[in-house]
């Protein structure tokens, strides 16, 4: 019964599976609304002022690090809770990514596009009241805060124990 218990558990990472697969659905139709923008950046081109200008190119760099976020918990998430590629000269730098620096990388990510958003934010102030700013601020700030202790966590639980069992 343990046995045929543990085969059905390790069985049901192969459901991940389906969320990678809708991941990349959804990062298909991501691509769709970035060729959008793409097109409407370059066809307003020359009657963007410069502020404007910056604002649509955050837009664009926002998206490729939303792009970049879900590809990276597509493929890291496949190789370490479903099953390993198989052609390891295609994906080799997989092995360097687990759990907990994927946490990392996927915090920094969200870091990156808060501090984008924040900038465009700041980039369009008076569309803005003194209290969104503020608030906009406290998010990007505990976006900070937030992936400063995912780092710190991971550091910790990566050094090697220093402490001895007591002998009893």
């Amino acid at each position: 019964m343990e046995i045929f218990v543990e085969s059905i558990i390790l069985a049901s990472r192969w459901l991940l599976v389906a969320f990678y697969i809708g991941l990349g659905i959804a990062l298909a139709l991501y691509a769709i609304t970035f060729g959008v923008k793409l097109f409407d950046f370059a066809s307003h081109l020359f009657d963007l002022d410069e502020t404007e200008t910056i604002l649509k190119i955050l837009a664009l760099i926002d998206a490729a690090l939303i792009a970049s976020l879900v590809v990276m918990v597509i493929i890291s998430g496949y190789e370490n809770f479903v099953s390993r590629f198989d052609n390891d000269d295609d994906v080799h730098w997989l092995g360097q990514i687990d759990a907990g620096s994927l946490k990392i990388k996927v915090a920094s990510t969200i870091v990156a596009i808060s501090s984008i958003h924040l900038l465009q934010i700041f980039l369009n102030v008076p569309k803005y009241t003194d209290n969104q700013i503020m608030w906009y601020t406290i998010l990007h700030l505990t976006f900070i805060v937030s992936a400063l202790f995912l780092a710190l966590i991971d550091k910790i639980s990566k050094k090697p124990g220093k402490e001895k069992t007591p002998d009893i």
